[in-house]
């Protein structure tokens, strides 16, 4: 299907061009830029509702600054698209998030336009005053602008980097996207706060009033600047003292304003633009704008797959045969489960609940799941200081997103020996994300940290066997069970739950020589392969480990004195990860023997579908099976695609 831009959008390839647009034609650039997301999203997939929501802002700040010199950071770059099809990406915008295409992020390497990777949120007015400060320090006239979204804005980082700007005196402007939404929609106080802000008529009508008079003025020997400025602020805090919180960390607030009119966007950036200082420009847009059915339904239309735009119905797989469920799933309906037969169980996540599927809890049993906001740090925190009292907790958190609280693991839970139930949801490669959100370190940096169990389940009935086991009173201690994105392979999962003995493994298939030892999901990679080599005359056995701490040793000596051929397999880093425990277990009984390890390789994997990408660094059945060939000495007919 051939997409075609507009007029004058396929005018643009890059500012420049924008620039060129009178103002007048910007309402049509606008809406030429947003069918232009619709039409390629529909039918090539993508994040969708993020972007439709800063159209005009995206124009807006291009048609004002001069980028790339001026520095421009997007919070959570699921909202870039629009910046990416302004800044010379239109024409092959359609293999975004596609393998070898654009990333679905903005992403350094890909575009100069891009001034900052992101991928996780929170991390742009950091990144944007770092870029301020540079630019102070070299006496360069460059402008640096953070666009970030009100449920980014609920983390931490986003506060520390709010305290540092407000003192370090450096020429930088915070756009605060406020539509109320991340994937679901926000919580918490700060929520509260801005719609506080954006409900109060008398402050709008007073402050609009307020900066137009400024405006006009004469400022002269009986009226200077300063004296302008003190009257603003005055009126600001005697008509909403709520106001006074980012002015309270010396950051000058001006808004809020409408995000969808591009005139007054246009008309208040040049003002801002020459206001030196840290600042900040409070926007209300709306998450989806333009397409009804995503303003409506936001959560579902974050990310929906390809969908006919004009009936908005979301194209699904036919299958001829019942499937097995997303992990997630099983993990949100099992813990219902759990929780119906056991009163100390509450469930934690940090603004995930659809994506980690808490939100069937949170729906059910409003009083024990809880959406703590984009605060890694906070929830597993929140776990422990729950913990202390009995309560048994899974705080479900994607295992890219865990990396930003690995202190609170650490100090807070490990130290203590705190009972906390760690679900890592997205381990190992998620795909079209991308690096960004790769599940690729879990195993190894959680492995180096005393008093954790690890598992990783094979199956939807392991997982469920492992969250039964991790809530009952006799596990005393911290339990991380991680597993991937996507289906398991049990359309019939919903099996009995049993208690999993800690640290011991499960022989799958006896075999002659060599031996693959699997840690969760890829072991049916490994299934499959073992299959394929017997074909060839080899018959491998396959042992499911389940535990990475503590390790099946008892299975490990039986597998070391048998075998002089081994194949570790993960779906996490090779360095430090599982098949290096295997080694250390080795080297640690004088055992010998040949090892290959196999899982993510020691560089950064791109995106594309996880098969795709599974394919590339030789971990499906497909490379599984030509390595076990290849130790075998067989002849391989088809290369090893290892990373």
């Amino acid at each position: 299907m051939e997409l075609t831009p507009g007029s004058l959008l396929k005018t643009i390839n890059s500012p420049d061009d924008l620039k060129k647009i009178s103002p007048a034609q910007l309402h049509q650039v606008c809406d030429e830029l947003r069918q232009y997301i619709i039409d390629v999203v529909s039918v090539h997939g993508g994040h969708f509702a993020a972007s439709l929501g800063v159209v005009e802002l995206s124009v807006a700040l291009h048609y004002v600054y001069n980028t790339p010199y001026d520095q421009l950071v997007w919070d959570v770059g699921h909202q870039a698209y629009g910046h990416k099809i302004l800044t010379g990406r239109r024409d092959n915008f359609h293999t975004n998030r596609k393998y070898n295409g654009l990333s679905g992020f903005p992403k350094r390497s890909e575009s100069e336009y891009d001034t900052f990777g992101v991928g996780h949120s929170s991390t742009s007015i950091s990144a944007a005053l770092g870029m301020a400060m540079a630019a102070k320090y070299k006496q360069e006239n460059r402008k640096s602008v953070a666009v970030i979204g009100d449920g980014a804005m609920t983390a931490g980082l986003a506060f520390e980097a709010m305290n540092h700007a407000g003192v370090a005196d450096a020429d930088m402007l915070i756009v605060l996207n406020d539509n109320c939404m991340s994937i679901d929609p926000n919580v918490g106080a700060l929520k509260e706060y801005l719609t506080d802000i954006t409900t109060s008529p008398t402050y709008n009508r007073i402050k609009d009033d307020v900066w137009k008079a400024l405006g006009k003025l004469p400022v002269g020997k009986t009226f200077s600047r300063e004296m302008a400025s003190k009257l603003e602020h005055s009126i600001k805090g005697f008509v909403n003292k709520s106001s006074n919180l980012f002015e309270a960390l010396k950051l000058r607030y001006f808004g809020p304003i409408d995000g969808h009119n591009i005139t007054k966007l246009v008309e208040t950036l040049k003002d801002l633009k020459n206001i030196p200082g840290p600042k900040l420009l409070h926007i209300v847009t709306v998450k989806g704008k333009g397409y009804e059915l995503a303003e409506k339904d936001q959560t579902k239309w974050h990310a929906p797959g390809l969908f006919d735009k004009v009936t908005g119905e979301i194209q699904k797989k036919k299958f001829d045969l019942p499937q097995p469920p997303k992990y997630q799933d099983v993990f949100g309906h099992t813990i219902i489960e759990l929780a119906e037969k056991n009163d100390k169980i509450v469930g934690i996540t940090p603004a995930m609940p659809s994506g980690s599927s808490l939100k069937l809890m949170m729906d059910k049993m409003p009083h024990r799941a809880f959406d703590v906001g984009i605060c890694e740090q906070h929830a597993v925190t929140l776990s422990a200081g729950m913990a202390t009292q009995g309560m048994k907790v899974f705080c479900n958190i994607y295992s890219s997103f865990m990396q930003r609280a690995y202190d609170m693991v650490v100090h807070d839970v490990a130290i203590q020996k705190l009972p906390v139930i760690f679900c890592l949801d997205r381990a190992g490669l998620v795909g079209e994300d991308g690096p960004t959100h790769h599940g690729c370190y879990d195993i190894a940096f959680m492995r180096c940290i005393p008093n954790l169990i690890i598992a990783a389940p094979m199956n939807e009935g392991e997982l469920r066997n492992m969250m039964y086991t991790a809530q009952l009173e006799s596990t005393d201690l911290p339990f991380v069970i991680r597993y991937p994105r996507g289906e398991g392979v049990m359309p019939e999962w919903r099996t009995a739950m049993t208690e999993m003995k800690i640290g011991t493994g499960r022989k799958l298939k006896d075999g002659n020589e060599i031996a693959v030892l699997s840690i969760g999901h890829p072991g049916n990679f490994a299934t499959q392969a073992i299959r394929d080599v017997k074909n060839d005359g080899i018959n491998a056995a396959h042992y499911d480990m389940r535990f990475v701490k503590p390790l099946d040793e008892a299975m490990l000596h039986e597998v070391f004195s048998k075998y002089n051929k081994v194949i570790t397999l993960e779906d996490g880093t090779v360095k430090g990860g599982f098949g290096s425990a295997v080694l250390e277990f080795m080297a640690a009984h004088n055992y010998s023997a040949s090892v290959q390890i196999m899982g993510i390789p020691d560089r950064l994997v791109e995106h594309g579908t996880p098969k795709q990408l599974y394919a590339e660094i030789g971990i499906d059945a497909n490379g599984i099976a030509n390595t076990i060939r290849e130790m075998m000495q067989v002849k391989v007919t088809k290369p090893i695609l290892m990373g």
